[in-house]
């Protein structure tokens, strides 16, 4: 369950980058609540998955899903490159990612 836990937080993070994109510079009220909420769900679910998995392996994946999800954001709603230079750099960070949850066993 705890792992399940640390990729909805990561899912998370990807709400607060994307709306702290669309906040306008905090100029948002929606996406500035959006923000602090994504953020704050984002810490708060790390902090349960970190009572049953180690530190540094949850930060990691908490951190890679966020990268790849932000990268797969930007892509999507913000028409951002989908170069094969940049893919193939996202699915180094998945591999590192599988990596961590198969080393944590």
């Amino acid at each position: 369950m705890s792992w399940l836990i640390l990729i909805v937080a990561g899912l998370f993070e990807v709400v607060w980058a994307v709306a702290l994109k669309m906040s306008n510079g905090f100029r948002n009220v929606v996406a500035d609540v959006a923000f602090v909420a994504g953020m704050a769900l984002s810490v708060w679910l790390l902090s349960v998955a970190m009572k049953t998995i180690p530190m540094g392996t949850a930060y990691a994946v908490w951190t890679g899903v966020g990268a790849v999800g932000g990268f797969l954001a930007g892509i999507v709603l913000f028409g951002e490159s989908a170069s094969a230079l940049r893919v193939a750099s996202a699915a180094l960070i998945v591999a590192g990612i599988i990596g961590l949850k198969l080393a944590a066993k």
